[in-house]
């Protein structure tokens, strides 16, 4: 995955599976729209991962193997714990199950985040993220 833009050193940065599993992990359980049961997922925070590549834009733009685009405000990530999720019940997500990498809110902590501009913003299959 990349993410470039207004980062530090403005050039842009690859992370591996194993260098976003190194900046922490977290773990969401949450009912979503595209998905029976309620899945526990597993990733990085999407706040510790901007922080790790400080990070000073507002939105973050996120374009998804399949070129879905997303824009999501910076803020979203310090307001609700956020997951770049890798793991979906214990396992690493394919293509085929929205993966590699799965931008999850957690959707049943907040009854605001259950409204189609979340579920909007919450991209699969996440290839590059520009901060602006």
């Amino acid at each position: 995955m990349t993410i470039d833009g207004a980062i530090g050193g403005g050039v842009p940065v690859e992370l591996t599976r194993t260098q976003l599993e190194a900046i922490g992990a977290a773990s969401i359980t949450t009912t979503t729209p595209w998905h029976e049961g309620t899945p526990q997922f597993e990733g990085v925070p999407m706040s510790a991962l901007l922080e790790h590549v400080n990070a000073t834009g507002e939105m973050a733009d996120v374009v998804a193997l399949n070129d879905y685009r997303t824009s999501i405000p910076v803020s979203d990530f310090t307001q609700y714990p956020v997951l770049l999720a890798l793991k979906q019940d214990g396992e690493y997500m394919s293509v085929r199950d929205k993966g590699p990498m799965f931008i999850i809110y957690p959707f049943d902590d907040f009854d605001e985040l259950r409204a189609d501009i979340y579920y909007s913003r919450s991209a699969w299959q996440v290839r590059r993220i520009t901060i602006k």
